[in-house]
């Protein structure tokens, strides 16, 4: 996998169109698949790899990810739904257009690709060593993630709106049980725990709403907890 940013201070985006294909093409893999927005390309670097006899370009209309398995696929400026979507899709080789920081930032985090930068690239992190997992949270909090992780895996449309009621519910009525964790805490532990992008993008936000709503009872709780220490 691959990003191609944009840089700072650039007016064209067609060196990072260029960027991205450039990589992709360097790829071993199926045809090539092009995905954008919508039908009409402005950059001509894009439209001349559309050209190209063995590639396919899909719009957002009617697009189903899963069409995406065994191919390359050079993936032009989506927002947060359209990368998560791909989560578990087999993608030979995946290049992603940066449109802008905020809707790709996650997913950097999450998928660790290559960054493609402007006369530069950076190599993906060094991925953790195996069987090494972050620090178990407190109170219980951990093994019903790890409950929410189980049953998200069980459906295929992932977490059920129930089961999301369920654990809203718990913040809500038991906030001793979650005042002295953080929200990217709990992100960071259902990823670590193989939740999809978008369950994990649903328990944080469930969570941040309730310690919005809740900051002065959470900070209250937290200040009681570190007087009995």
């Amino acid at each position: 996998m691959a990003v191609s940013r944009l840089s700072e201070g650039v007016r064209s985006r067609e060196a990072q169109n260029q960027r991205a294909i450039k990589w992709l093409l360097d790829q071993p893999g199926g045809s090539v698949v092009v995905v954008t927005p919508q039908k009409h390309i402005e950059s001509a670097s894009i439209k001349k790899l559309i050209a190209m006899p063995a590639a396919t370009h899909r719009t957002w209309k009617g697009f189903s990810a899963d069409s995406l398995a065994n191919h390359r696929v050079l993936h032009a400026w989506p927002n947060s739904q359209r990368l998560n979507e791909l989560w578990g899709i087999e993608i030979d080789a995946l290049a992603v257009i940066e449109w802008g920081e905020q809707e790709i930032t996650d997913w950097i985090d999450r998928a660790n690709p290559v960054q493609l930068c402007d006369g530069h690239a950076i190599e993906p992190a060094s991925e953790s060593t195996p069987g090494q997992s972050s620090e178990p949270l407190p109170n219980g909090v951990e093994e019903i993630l790890e409950y929410i992780a189980m049953k998200a895996a069980s459906y295929s449309t992932g977490l059920k709106w129930n089961e999301q009621d369920l654990l809203k519910a718990d913040m809500m009525n038991r906030p001793e049980r979650w005042a002295s964790i953080s929200v990217e805490q709990v992100r960071e532990k259902c990823r670590e725990l193989g939740v999809s992008p978008e369950d994990v993008d649903t328990i944080a936000a469930s969570f941040s709403a309730v310690k919005r709503g809740g900051d002065s009872m959470f900070g209250a709780l937290t200040e009681v907890s570190n007087s009995r220490k």
